[in-house]
């Protein structure tokens, strides 16, 4: 999928909203996967996001995180962590698919399926740059950062 366009998708969203990929085409995007709300790894790399939020959008960009979670969850988790980005309910596994981000992990000894940390990013064209699969929190959202700052941005080019 490197490098193709990203085929369009739909999700509900937080602050009452419906998120549509074709719509969110005037700023690069960084879309990351996470297993679940308020558990410690995605409160953490939610919080390393939402700290660099600013040099994100200085940088041209938007976020938004998905998971299996549903709005109810995600409202909570995002206003007790003061996120200033949207969060993706993907309840039925559609996007999960898209992004082929399912997997089955090991949980206390049980297989389990569920979401394997990861990370996209879109151009203002639509196209999937670069990505990060089974991301461990520490130093990611610095990393991104990093390669979103190499991006132009075609819808503003000086």
């Amino acid at each position: 999928m490197l490098n193709q366009p990203v085929p369009d998708f739909e999700l509900p969203s937080t602050s009452n909203k419906t998120f549509r990929l074709s719509a969110a085409r005037e700023k690069n995007l960084v879309i990351y996967f996470y297993p679940k709300d308020d558990t410690p790894g995605c409160t953490t790399e939610g919080q390393e996001f939402r700290d660099a939020y600013t040099e994100f959008t200085n940088a041209d960009c938007d976020i938004v995180g998905i998971s299996r979670d549903n709005i109810k969850s995600h409202e909570k988790f995002k206003a007790k962590m003061n996120f200033p980005f949207e969060l993706l309910s993907d309840t039925d596994e559609t996007v999960c698919n898209l992004f082929g981000v399912m997997k089955m992990k090991n949980m206390y000894g049980k297989q389990v399926r569920g979401i394997d940390r990861s990370t996209f990013v879109v151009d203002t064209k639509g196209i999937l740059r670069r990505e990060w699969r089974s991301v461990k929190v520490t130093g990611h959202v610095q990393e991104v950062l990093e390669f979103v700052k190499t991006l132009p941005n075609e819808n503003h080019e000086s």
